[in-house]
């Protein structure tokens, strides 16, 4: 809560992003160490991190999920190099981590060797759930009708507007029923549970609406959104409005991708085989 570490997830690599299970930075050990050599991509915050708790490849012997071990590394050593990676936003908030001969002591591995597949699941679990975004999107869509309320359209406002309204409330609907998913999933973790396959629905759904919410801003704004990335012009609202859809395009990508998503929902909500 104070702040005083800050940690980034080494998940993703280069060739390992949706296909997670295909992570091939190798930790090869060495007495009481292991060495660490490969590389980390949309690694978010890595240029301020004094940690990273990383996925690597201590086995590669048997099935891809296998293998995996579950490491907690301080960035400040020799052998981490961090670029940054701007996105389409105009932000720097993620990273490619390239480690080379990096020494990560025994001690800091987390459960047992080649057992990390199970770890990062549940991780994931909980991360997909918060990278929903339902409060975020509560808050933006009153936001977004304060400021379509703004806006001259005909003899009244943009919130006026047959059209838009309908955009509006198709939203709003969507929103709520992803709020009350959520709300059962809250229900269920206070009983005890772990969470389970309707985080992939929560993220699924939720990261969408976010975007859908960045869309009407942006149309809200009109031609002022286009002057995004020069001095403000027209309605206050509108400068920033670009930014954030450009941005929410990783929304649906981060996390496990949509795809990803459907398959879990598929697997084990439906019941569908593959």
């Amino acid at each position: 809560r104070q702040g005083i570490d800050w940690w980034a997830q080494g998940y993703s690599e280069p060739g390992a992003g949706s296909d997670l299970a295909s992570l091939k930075c190798a930790a090869v050990r060495d007495g009481d160490d292991y060495v660490l050599n490969g590389t980390k991509i949309w690694t978010t915050l890595a240029h301020i991190a004094d940690w990273i708790f990383c996925l690597t490849r201590t086995d590669d012997s048997g099935k891809k999920q296998e293998g995996v071990t579950f490491l907690l590394i301080p960035m400040k050593q020799e052998g981490i190099e961090v670029k940054p990676i701007i996105t389409l936003g105009g932000a720097h908030s993620v990273n490619m981590v390239h480690l080379t001969d990096v020494k990560v002591p025994v001690e800091n591995r987390v459960g047992e060797e080649g057992k990390a597949w199970t770890y990062a699941k549940g991780l994931l679990a909980h991360e997909r759930t918060g990278l929903a975004g339902i409060s975020r999107s509560l808050v933006a869509l009153e936001k977004l009708k304060r400021q379509a309320s703004s806006v001259n359209r005909g003899n009244g406002s943009l919130l006026d507007d047959p059209s838009y309204r309908m955009k509006l409330a198709e939203l709003e609907v969507d929103l709520m029923a992803t709020e009350f998913t959520e709300l059962r999933s809250l229900a269920s973790a206070a009983a005890g549970a772990e969470p389970g396959p309707e985080s992939s629905i929560l993220k699924l759904k939720g990261t969408e609406i976010q975007q859908r919410v960045q869309k009407l801003t942006v149309e809200a704004g009109g031609i002022y959104s286009a002057a995004w990335g020069a001095m403000p012009v027209g309605h206050k609202f509108a400068h920033g409005g670009m930014s954030g859809y450009l941005a929410s395009r990783a929304y649906t990508i981060y996390g496990g991708a949509s795809e990803v998503q459907r398959d879990v929902i598929a697997k084990n909500v439906l019941g569908l085989k593959k």
